[in-house]
């Protein structure tokens, strides 16, 4: 049987009864449960099902579950309780303590396996919904957001969106617009003169990307793209304090000087106060000769001097993210699927200077 045909039964069934059930579709088909599986991915990709715990049902079905009581128990799962995290945690606590529930939290890895392996877990623990900021690149990201996409409870991105491939998926997210961030840095340093402005960044993340689209789109959008290309611009350091450190961001003040830019958006804060650190060692006065911006803001009023720094409010994301989920699972209505995305504000401190220097 062709796969179309497999494809125009399958939607005649879930029309018919409205759910149904993987293992009644292999029967019915007379295939593996592979093909079964193969198709219904396919089909949900489309937009056309919905996958749900064991089956698939149509995409536009009232939401059966029952109002959820006091004392919610509402699942986390983050990629680290270090960087970045602990404030959108403690926004998200402070959400669902508020609601008299309570949040349950596991650490993951940036691994999809263990990713769902962990929201396995807060699943049996007996939670109500999830807050997940899972991996969602590659392969097996998108079996992961798929498989996030047919749990038998709401789920709510954290700073995460599914790719392009996957349209449809309804999955409620929050997230930071970070590109929209670089950007505000990119136009604060230009309103001082500068029209070359280098990106350095550490190991690549989402939080990574986003920033790049936004400082190489605001660049070019502000015309100022060199004649060497953005990519002349674009450096990658290693972290501030790892073995070889110094060395390597020599090298971009070395290349930034012989380019002749002088400014700088760096992610993250200590990264930032490294460049900042050897700048002034180096003899390169610090807004005077070079100004810098970093991007997080959670350390960088304590740097010498004080950085600007465009500021993720790590705190609300959590709180939204919360107050959806919560909302998700006392609710008995249809609701429309929300992408919410918060704008960071910039902080202006000295690491600047008034205007550009004079080259």
């Amino acid at each position: 049987m062709l796969a179309s045909r497999r494809h125009e039964i399958i939607l005649a069934e879930v029309r018919r009864h409205g759910t149904v059930r993987l293992a009644d579709l292999v029967e019915r088909l007379g295939v593996s449960a592979v093909t079964v599986r193969r198709d219904v991915t396919a089909l949900a990709d489309r937009g056309l099902v919905v996958r749900v715990h064991g089956g698939i049902t149509l995409p536009y079905t009232a939401d059966q579950r029952a109002p959820v009581p006091g004392g919610t128990l509402v699942g986390m799962v983050v990629p680290s309780v270090e960087y970045y995290w602990p404030h959108v945690v403690q926004g998200a606590q402070a959400a669902v303590a508020a609601a008299g529930g309570r949040l349950v939290l596991r650490a993951s890895s940036y691994d999809p396996a263990e990713d769902r392996r962990q929201i396995t877990k807060l699943l049996e623990r007996g939670v109500r919904t999830v807050l997940a900021a899972p991996t969602v690149a590659g392969s097996a990201g998108a079996d992961l957001l798929r498989w996030l996409g047919g749990l038998p409870v709401p789920v709510v991105l954290v700073e995460r969106l599914p790719p392009p491939e996957l349209p449809t998926l309804a999955l409620d997210a929050v997230t930071t617009a970070h590109s929209l961030g670089a950007g505000l840095a990119v136009r604060h340093l230009v309103t001082l003169g500068h029209r070359s402005i280098a990106l350095v960044t550490t190991r690549s993340s989402p939080t990574t990307r986003a920033l790049r689209a936004g400082w190489r789109e605001t660049t070019a959008e502000l015309g100022l793209v060199p004649p060497e290309g953005m990519a002349a611009l674009d450096h990658e350091v290693p972290s501030y304090g790892s073995p070889g450190w110094a060395a390597a961001y020599d090298d971009v003040l070395d290349r930034c000087q012989d380019q002749g830019t002088a400014a700088l958006l760096v992610h993250s804060d200590r990264e930032a106060i490294g460049m900042v650190e050897r700048a002034l060692d180096r003899g390169i006065a610090v807004p005077g000769e070079l100004a810098v911006v970093s991007y997080d803001d959670e350390v960088a009023a304590a740097s010498d001097p004080p950085l600007t720094a465009v500021r993720p409010d790590k705190h609300r994301l959590g709180t939204v993210a919360a107050d959806l989920a919560l909302t998700r699972a006392a609710t008995t209505s249809v609701h429309p699927v929300h992408r919410v995305q918060i704008w960071p504000t910039l902080a202006v401190r000295d690491s600047c200077g008034a205007s550009r220097p004079s080259l």
